[in-house]
Formats: C-alpha cells, structure tokens, sequence
C-alpha cells in the first residue's frame, strides 16, 4: 500500500518551486539569463525553455525535493511552475510504493510456429487468435503500475468492430486513416481496424500536451494534406478541436473516436476480402519537420520481410517478452516493439513513453517483474536511467532475463555504452545484451544487427585519416584525440549495404555514403515524386548516412543529410530557419540551425544561430525570446542554444548557400559571434576552404582511378605473358613455378599485401577456401605451395582461354548441376592427391557481393570421407573489398589468409559426410568475421 505524506507549506513549496527551475535552467543554459525573469505563471516552454525532457528532470527533481510521487499526466497538462504548485498543495500526495520485487511467470508460448505463410499483417493476427485466442498479446501500464491485459482475440474483435464502424463512415479500400493517439488500447484496436477495413494506417504524433492541442493540429495539416487523410482518428479531448481541421482540409471528411466508430460498427457490413501482399500497409512519417513532410510507403511484404529479418537476427520467438515505452507513431515502437511481437506471439509489456521520462526506473522494473528478453531504445534512453536513476532506485532489481536491448533510431555513443553496462552489470544486465544496431524508415525499421550476444564493438579511428582522406585508419593505442565509432552490426538477412563515394564502391574502411536494397526497402514517399527520385540510385535507396565497413561491420560516421535527432525525434532545419528568418530584427538567409552532440544527454540539443544588426542588450533579449517562441510553436520546445551574431559570421558557399556543418564547427571551436571578418578575408578563406576540399576528392577520385587503370594493366600483361608460358613449357611443375612468382609479382606490382597465418600441410588432404571474389584465385595461386590440383566448374573448361590454362596447371573440372556435387569427377584426382598433391576447391561454388559465408556444397567432402582424406579450412578475408561481384573497379587493399587445422573425417557414412562439411565451414567462418547465411539463394 502507498504511504501518505503532506508537502511543505504553498509559500515555501512555491519559493522552492522556482529555486529548483531555475537552477535546472543554469545547469542546461549557462549564461541565459531569461530564467530569472520568469516565476510561477511563466510558460514552462516559452519563458522557462524547458522541453520534455527537461520537463521530466524538473519533475524529477520536485518529487527529490518534497518527498513526493507526482502523476506523469504533468509532464503534458503542466503549463506553468503553479501548476505543479497546486498539485503539490493538495491536502496529500502519494509516495511511490516501491516496486514488487517479485517477477511475474511469463506467458506460455504456443506449440505452433510463428505464421510463415501470412501474407498480410490482419492474417497474422487472425492466425493467432484462431491458434491461441486467450493467450494474453498487450499487457499495457499504467503510471501508478496498474497492468490491463488484452488478448489477441480481443484485439482481433475490436479491430473488426472498429473496422466495420470505418466502411460504414464510408471509407474505401487503400484509402489513408490518420490515427492521432497516445499509447494505449485504443491505438492497436484503430491501427489494425483501418486494416481490416482495406485501409492505410497513418500514425502522427499526438499532441504533448492537450492545452495545446489546436496548435499542434494545425502543424499536423500538412501531413494531413499529403497523406490525403480522409478519416482521424483522435482522442476524444482532441476530437472537438480536431474537427476545425475539416475546413482546411478538402481530403479530410470526418474526425472520430474508437468508441464511435465502434458504435456504428457493431450491426456494420461484412469485412471485405483480405488485402493482397503487394498493397500499401502503412504510411510511416518521420517526427520531424512538417513543413514538407515525407511519407514512407510500406507494403504488408516489406513489413513482413522486416519483422522476419530482424526476428530471425535476434532468435525471436513465443517464449520472449519485449518490454517496451517507444512511441507507437514511431517506426521503432511501431513495427520493431509491437508488430514485432504480434508476429512472434511474445507477449508485449507496452507503457506510456511519459512515464519513462519521468521515471525512468520503470522500464527496468518492468523488465525485471515481468522477465523481458527483449527491448529497445534509443540512446538518449541510456543516459536517462544513468543520470536520473539513484542507487536505492535499484536495489534489488534483476536484469538477467534480458538477452538483447537494441540501441538504435539515434547516434549510439561509445561511453554509454560503457557506463551504462558498468553501472547496470551488478543488476545482472550482460554487456552481450547491448546491441548497437541500424535501421531507418525507409526500410521499414532495421537493416543492420550485430550477431546475437555478441558485446558491442568499438573503433577507435585516427581523426586526421578520417577527416582528410576519409579512411577510418584504426588509431595507435597511445592515441589520446581518437574517434570512436560503435559497430552497428551486418545487414539483416536477405538486405545488401554497400558504401559508395563519387567513383562508385568503396573498399574497406573508406568512408562514403550508405545504400541499401533488400525485401523492406520502400517503393518510395507518398505523392513525393521529387524526393522519391532522390531516394534511389538505380536499384539501390540513399540512406542519407556516411558510414563505412570494416570486417563485415557497418559503423555510421555521420549524416550526409542534415537531420537533427534529439531524443529520438528528428528536426529537419529547413523550416525552423525560414521562420527565424522571418522575424524582424534577423537578417533573412542568414540562419543556421544544426544539432550538437549533447553529452550529459546522450542526444543531440538543438542550436540555433542568427544574424543580426541589433546590439543592444535588451533588444537582443527580446529577438532571443522571439526566436524560442517561435521554435517552440514548431517543434513544441525551444532550443538548448540560441546564438545572435553580427551579419557576415554564418558560414555561406560562393553561391550564398549555408554551410550547416562549416557552422557547427565554429559553434563548437566557440568561434561563432566574436565579430565578422572583412569579406575579403572570408572570401579568401572560403575559397581555400572549398579548393582544397575540392582538390582532396578529386586527389581520391583520380587516385582511385588511376590504381584501378595500373590493375588492370599489369594484370592483363601479366595474363598476356602467363598464359603461352603456361600452355607451351613442359612440365606441370614448371608451369606451377610460373603461375606461384608471377602471382606474387601481380600482388606486390598491385599493392597488395597478403598475410598468412598457419602452417600448410604435406600432401593428400583437400585445401577448402572460401569465395569472395574473382581475385581469390590469384591469391590462392600465390600463396598454396607445390601444385595444387584446382577444383573448377565444368563450363571452364570449354572456354577458349580459361580452359586450355587450367587443364595445362592439372585442374579438375565438375559438374555443378551433379546432385552429388560432382563426385564422379573428383574421384580422377584422388591419384594426385595420394600422390602429394593437394585439391584446392571452393564449396560455395559461387560468390556475392554481399558479405556472409554461403552453404557448402558435399561433393568434395564424401570424396574426403570415401578416401579419409583430411580438409584443411583456408579463409581469405579482404579479397571482396579489392574487387567486388559486380564492379570492375578494384580498390586498394590487404588480405590476410589463415590456414587452419585439418580436420579428418570421423565415419564413413552419409551422417559423418555432413558433419565434416559443418566443421569445415564453422572453422572457415569463425575467422572470416562475416555474417552466416545459412540458407542459399
């Protein structure tokens, strides 16, 4: 039972009230002194400049101060610091009981497996409730830590209920339903209503804070408009004020709640026939700016494909429990937490995201109580519990449960990570459990993972390498100004990244701009045939990232577009600096706004910088005022940084166009605003600026170029002197010391320095390599001693050129279509074999260019079983970054060979023919640092 106590009297708990904002305010502003001109009927937003974050640690704070458990409704109906006074000033306020320490049995999974052959979301979800219909979905909580249960056929026949309400009010099949609701039962019942009734959900943020709610609905026209929304879907407080929306919208036909259009949906017509794969399932827009809104098309198959995806990259299945406070108008919380979880029949602990900023505790004691497996957050989240989280807030709390929290939707920040798995270790949380990973919108959600229980890993890369050639070069250990990038994992199964500047595929470790493609990626943005164009290239989507590969890892360096992320929401500029520039006072054109890493945060904080000619103090305290009003009339708060500069100090190309990032170095080199350089000065420098840039790409293009032109040169020489040798010297030994120096020459001439680790063996074992490209067997021609017999596919030998070569070097041909792998062929260089020659093959018979190991194929391996011969696993790594499947453009890298143990057969049955084949390849793939890809294409 909660205890009962009573705060300290109004005129002190008031005085009290404005110690405290305003000494959050100078902890988070220093030097604003706006905060001290503002009292108890100040606006928390505009006079105060606190956002919802911020909100959150105030309430945090006030609850430290008075001993008290203030509702997390606050944090949205609060306007002013009276508010928080009244609620102090009631005659008690309740204290947090403290949380049951005892954890609930989780829910039993079901027998059957997860529905492989649904096609559509509402299949899913029918397939579970016919399978398993009591089985509990949802356990929704609340702030005072009541739980509501709701099974799958409850949702199943709410939906339906809610979707006959939706065909009587008229709507037709693809048509888009806007649903403007908070974390509740009432926005899974409307999400999956709209889908039953052949419609598009349309998730929008609903408003922080009711007060408010006409304004927020008026920034929300223009994603209304785009999406040609013709039913919302509101709570009821909003449904009144949302109706206005009607006369500013043609689309827009009616505003409902889920009670109504229930009513009028039980005695509705008959659902219609369910949606085919291939139709639009969902409208995602991003949280960000709403002056030109983007929204992602996602068909029921890439949200399916993605769901699979990730599912299968996390083990996902009936037995997990995902714990989770994600927004549900956010692609995270949406497909990665709930669909996720409707997919899989894992029982999803869903709370409001206000009751995580305000206490953050409760996401963990959730965990805990209810034996989650599985969560996510972005890394803002992190800091939270590490800077608002106390240790008695903690005491006995159990984290062992948890196998993977994703960390995601944000920049992930290596010293979270670290602190965050130190601080939390002694609570059973396993670093293994922390999973860096990457995803965007336009795939649905995720499209890179790390290898389940693996602890993130962290790069540390020389800066000057980086910055100026754009090669994250790992930095010497002593190193004390080293970035460090957090591997985010290898692309989900079935999706290809690939990483490319202006002369196409880079290699490894160069930094450039990351594409991706894969069975997620969306068809494009909704009536937006501009930006769709600039989503793709060719077959492959811009992702906006800069970001480079090192061993399979991707690693986001930055963000080639200028999107700002705080707190999982993201801020397009554009629009927030054409209002700045409208006001009077700023000169227009001359605003630039960017995010600046927020350490304390673990976020971004929003910075503004303006110019002006105004330089009297109160005038410039009054443009600063205009400048938070008018942000927070945007985004629903204020910036962390507002900086007013004379004319001539923000950064600007010859063509007059901002330069955002030019900007953001000098905010952070605090070199903004000490006074404008002559023109003629910043002229100058700006041409430098730009020369120099200019000359560093086109340095790289052209030495790209120019390596590849020296490659290829030296490579057909070579061929062109190699090839007569080879076919008209006598003897097989001869020819193999031939092919073994001109190999070595072709790599030393090219740059390529190759590593081997390991001893080779004596004769009649069978050399098994992994394929990654066409330069493997030169390679391998290099490094394997005496003369290894070659397995090569049949149609070589029937070529012109490539045939006559082999057959000279004693190369064994097979047919890859022989359903046993071609052992009939094979058995002819058993003799040579016994003979002291090693067979050399490849067992994935082909190559992609996407990173992974293939599955193997047996042939090779019953001969080595039949013969008792051993296999020696050989992996090359570093040969697919040279030259990559489906580029003719090679790049400058090292391979590193390891020569591994040999490993003998043990049987002589079909059974120990397999078990060979899996040892061989386990071994080749635990040094090859790519992802499995255990199924073939």
């Amino acid at each position: 039972m909660d205890t009962l106590a009573t705060p300290p009297g109004r005129p002190d708990a008031e005085q009290a009230l404005i110690e405290l904002a305003r000494s959050l305010a100078h902890e988070l502003w220093p030097g604003r002194r706006a905060a001290d001109r503002a009292g108890l009927d100040g606006s928390l937003d505009r006079d105060w400049g606190f956002d919802s974050l911020s909100r959150a640690e105030l309430l945090l704070r006030v609850e430290r101060a008075f001993g008290t458990h203030l509702p997390e409704r606050l944090l949205g109906e609060a306007e002013t610091l009276r508010d928080l006074a009244n609620a102090l000033a009631e005659a008690k306020v309740r204290v947090a009981a403290p949380p049951e320490l005892t954890p609930r049995a989780p829910a039993v999974g079901p027998a059957e497996p997860a529905p492989e052959a649904a096609t559509t979301l509402t299949e899913v979800l029918d397939w579970h409730a016919g399978r398993h219909g009591e089985r509990n979905h949802i356990m929704l909580l609340d702030g005072e830590g009541h739980e509501t249960p709701i099974s799958y056929r409850q949702l199943a026949e709410r939906a339906r209920a809610v979707a006959r309400g939706l065909l009587v009010r008229g709507l037709e099949p693809g048509e888009r339903v806007a649903i403007m609701l908070p974390t509740s039962e009432a926005f899974f019942v409307a999400f999956l209503g709209v889908l039953y009734a052949g419609g598009v959900p349309t998730p929008i943020y609903p408003p922080a804070r009711l007060s408010r709610v006409e304004e927020h609905l008026r920034r929300q026209a223009n994603i209304l408009g785009n999406a040609r929304a013709v039913i919302l879907i509101a709570a009821p407080e909003a449904s009144a004020i949302a109706r206005l929306l009607r006369l500013q919208l043609e689309s827009l036909r009616r505003v409902d709640t889920i009670n109504d259009l229930a009513a009028v949906g039980i005695d509705g017509p008959t659902l219609p026939v369910a949606r085919r794969a291939t139709d639009m399932a969902l409208v995602q827009y991003t949280s960000g700016s709403t002056g030109d809104p983007k929204g992602v098309v996602l068909t029921h198959a890439n949200l399916l494909a993605n769901i699979r995806a990730m599912g299968e990259a996390m083990a996902a299945g009936p037995s997990d429990v995902f714990v989770s406070w994600l927004p549900l108008y956010h692609d995270m919380g949406l497909i990665g937490a709930w669909l996720g979880s409707l997919y899989f029949a894992a029982p999803l602990v869903v709370m409001s995201p206000l009751v995580f900023l305000v206490r953050p505790e409760s996401w963990l004691w959730a965990i805990h109580r209810h034996k989650g497996t599985l969560s996510a957050a972005p890394n803002f989240a992190f800091e939270l519990c590490l800077h608002r989280i106390d240790d008695a807030k903690i005491s006995g709390l159990d984290l062992r449960s948890l196998r993977m929290v994703t960390n995601g939707s944000e920049a992930v920040n290596p010293h979270t990570i670290r602190r965050f798995a130190s601080r939390f270790g002694p609570c059973g949380f396993g670093i293994g459990a922390m999973a860096p990973v990457y995803g965007l919108a336009e795939n649905a959600v995720g499209l890179a993972f790390p290898p389940l229980g693996r602890p993130p890993v962290i790069d540390r890369v020389d800066r000057q390498a980086l910055t100026r050639q754009g090669y994250a070069a790992q930095a010497a250990p002593e190193a004390t100004d080293a970035l460090e990038f957090v591997a985010c994992g290898r692309p989900l199964p079935g999706h290809q990244i690939r990483i490319v500047d202006a002369t196409g595929e880079v290699g490894e470790r160069q930094e450039g701009r990351l594409q991706f493609r894969g069975p997620s990626a969306s068809s494009g943005y909704l009536d937006n045939p501009a930006k769709t164009a600039e989503l793709f290239d060719g077959g492959w989507l811009n992702s906006g990232d800069l970001a480079y590969v090192a061993g399979g890892d991707v690693f986001i360096t930055g963000r080639s577009k200028d999107i700002i992320i705080r707190a999982g929401r993201h801020i397009h500029p554009d629009e927030l600096e054409a209002a700045v520039g409208d006001l009077a006072g700023i000169r227009k054109g001359c605003v630039a706004v960017f995010g600046a890493s927020d350490p304390h945060a673990g976020t971004e904080r929003l910075v503004v910088v303006a110019e002006t000619r105004l330089t009297a103090a109160v005038q410039l305290a009054a443009l600063r005022q205009d400048v938070a009003d008018t942000a927070t009339r945007l985004l629903d708060a204020p910036p962390e940084e507002i900086l007013l500069v004379p004319p001539g100090s923000v950064p600007k190309t010859s063509s007059g166009k901002l330069r955002r990032t030019a900007t953001r170095e000098l905010f952070l080199q605090r070199r903004l605003g000490k006074g404008a350089e002559p023109a003629s000065r910043q002229l100058v420098r700006l041409t430098l600026s730009g020369v120099a840039m200019a000359l560093r790409r086109g340095r790289r293009m052209l030495g790209a170029l120019a390596y590849a032109a020296w490659w290829w040169t030296v490579l057909v020489a070579a061929s062109a002197v190699l090839w007569p040798l080879v076919i008209l010297v006598p003897g097989r030994s001869r020819r193999w010391a031939i092919v073994h120096a001109t190999a070595r020459l072709l790599l030393w001439l090219m740059a390529v320095r190759v590593e081997v680790t390991g001893a080779w063996p004596k004769g009649g074992t069978l050399l098994a390599i992994n394929h990654s490209s066409y330069f493997d067997s030169l390679v391998v021609a290099a490094i394997v001693p005496g003369e290894p017999a070659f397995v090569a596919k049949r149609e070589l030998d029937a070529q012109y050129v490539a045939g006559p070569f082999l057959r000279a070097l004693g190369a064994l041909f097979v047919e890859r279509i022989d359903a046993e792998g071609g052992i009939a062929d094979t058995r002819a260089a058993l003799a040579a074999a016994q003979a002291g020659r090693m067979l050399a093959f490849f067992p994935e018979g082909t190559f992609r260019r996407a990173y992974g190991l293939r599955p193997f194929r047996l042939g090779a391996f019953v001969v080595a079983v039949q013969q008792r011969l051993g296999v020696v696993p050989v992996t090359l790594c570093g040969t697919r970054s040279i030259l990559r499947d489906g580029s003719w453009l090679p790049r400058r890298g090292n391979v590193s060979v390891h020569i591994g143990d040999v490993i003998r057969p043990d049987g002589d049955d079909f059974a120990a023919v397999v078990r060979l084949r899996d040892r061989v390849r386990a071994a080749i793939l635990a040094h090859t640092g790519e992802p499995d890809l255990g199924v073939d294409d």
